[in-house]
């Protein structure tokens, strides 16, 4: 085998193996991203299957939270955003395509002294040796990027899944509210009118009984209305028509799982599982790259040339091989790119400190809040409801044994009422926190695990 073909094939043998040689560490990224990726939980419902939830039964704060994730679109278009992002990656791995050439000497056809002139060339681009690897990185970590950006929509999501949820239920304790405070107004308006009737009561008692059930009956209405829209909102989130009914909210309101409050912990824990943190330490790593990068523009790229010339007479002379390389003068426009790279990483770590800071007061913010709707519970609990409850019981008696006028009896009972709202607006409350600070920290807010 001559010189020339050797040379020629093994300028090949190089150019394929630069197309391979994609870093173990960045083909196991590239593989664990992917997998995370696929993993998430995202739409798994078709058009075809409206009822992910019945409307019988009870619904459930954790089935609601885990059903929003699996059906909420924003989470499918959040994981098709990563996998373009993740698609990069080969993309950015890869060669340039060879080139072929051929070039025909005309004259040479119609001549009897020489042989008819063909040209035949192929040539492949060879970046400098680490041009490759670096497009990699980049193109990981803006994957990365994108991934924690699927995280955040989740936990995002979960977050208004459980807040909404509280919604529902404390829609649906107003109105039992309203209806039992209807029910004891009216068993006081047969009484007024049986006092009436016997003389023994005026008629302003039974008058204003018809009245306060008006408001009442008015106020039935304003809250069915809370309860519709706070079932409107849970359909949006499950990507189901807005008409369809919910199944029952439970009685008893149960928080979602709280972290333990400790401000330091806490803190450290969103530092490390903030999504949008992850997000931002993978922008900071691309604009890194990209620095790398720019450096190595200052270097030359090869292309690597093999061809043969029929028109040489001399056979051993027709095979050629040959290495091109550009010659990096424009230094004003490197120098230029390589500034700007060094501005974009700049600015992502300052964003990253920045976002950092937010993160810590968003942790201290949410648990104040939470530290305040305990209290109100507790206060409520303790004090507030026991006090109404008291009060009604007793102008009950007053009224039935003709101590207490109606009046009396109507503004103890509205308190009671109030103090009931008042308790179930703290409970709810108290979850919404919850709910906020799993949010704070990078949970998935409403489950047990509380992953992100």
């Amino acid at each position: 085998m001559s010189t020339e073909c050797v040379s020629a094939r093994a300028g090949w043998v190089l150019a394929l193996a630069l197309c391979a040689c994609a870093s173990a560490e960045q083909s196991d990224h590239y593989v664990a991203l992917r997998a995370r990726i696929e993993a998430a939980p995202g739409p798994a419902a078709t058009a075809a299957e409206p009822e992910p939830i019945g409307s019988s039964g009870e619904l459930s704060r954790p089935a609601l939270v885990e059903l929003v994730l699996a059906r909420n679109p924003g989470v499918d278009a959040a994981r098709s955003a990563a996998r373009a992002a993740l698609a990069r990656w080969p993309q950015e791995r890869a060669l340039p395509d060879p080139m072929f050439g051929y070039g025909l000497r005309p004259q040479s056809l119609s001549s009897s002294q020489v042989d008819p002139g063909h040209d035949f060339e192929l040539s492949q681009g060879l970046p400098f040796p680490g041009k490759l690897e670096l497009r990699g990185e980049r193109a990981l970590s803006e994957a990365d990027a994108a991934e924690g950006e699927l995280a955040r929509e989740r936990v995002r999501l979960a977050s208004l899944a459980s807040i909404a949820f509280d919604q529902y239920w404390l829609a649906e304790r107003a109105l039992e509210t309203n209806a039992r405070e209807s029910e004891l107004l009216a068993q006081a308006h047969e009484v007024a009118l049986a006092r009436y009737a016997a003389g023994t009561g005026g008629e302003q008692d039974a008058l204003a009984t018809e009245t306060e059930q008006a408001m009442l009956e008015h106020r039935a209405i304003e809250l069915g209305a809370e309860r519709r829209i706070a079932a409107e909102r849970i359909n949006a989130l499950l990507d189901r028509p807005p008409e369809l009914e919910l199944p029952r909210a439970p009685r008893e309101l149960e928080p979602p799982p709280g972290a333990e409050l400790d401000r330091p912990a806490l803190v450290a824990r969103a530092l490390e599982r903030r999504p949008e943190i992850r997000a931002q330490q993978a922008d900071v790593r691309a604009r890194d790259a990209d620095v790398a990068l720019a450096r190595r523009e200052f270097l030359p790229d090869f292309t690597l040339r093999a061809g043969y010339d029929t028109s040489w007479q001399e056979v051993p002379l027709r095979p050629m091989v040959g290495l091109e390389l550009n010659i990096p003068l424009q230094l004003e426009r490197r120098r230029a790119a390589l500034e700007e790279a060094d501005a974009r990483l700049a600015r992502e770590k300052s964003r990253l400190r920045s976002l950092e800071n937010r993160v810590r007061l968003e942790v201290g913010i949410a648990l104040q809040r939470l530290h305040e709707a305990r209290h109100l519970l507790e206060l409520s609990d303790s004090r507030l409801l026991p006090v109404a409850r008291s009060r009604a019981s007793a102008a009950r008696a007053g009224f039935a044994s003709g101590r207490v006028g109606f009046l009396e009896l109507v503004e103890a009972e509205r308190a009671l009422a109030s103090a009931e709202q008042s308790e179930f607006d703290a409970r709810a409350e108290l979850s919404r926190r919850l709910a906020e600070l799993a949010r704070a920290v990078g949970d998935i807010a409403g489950t047990p695990e509380g992953a992100g």
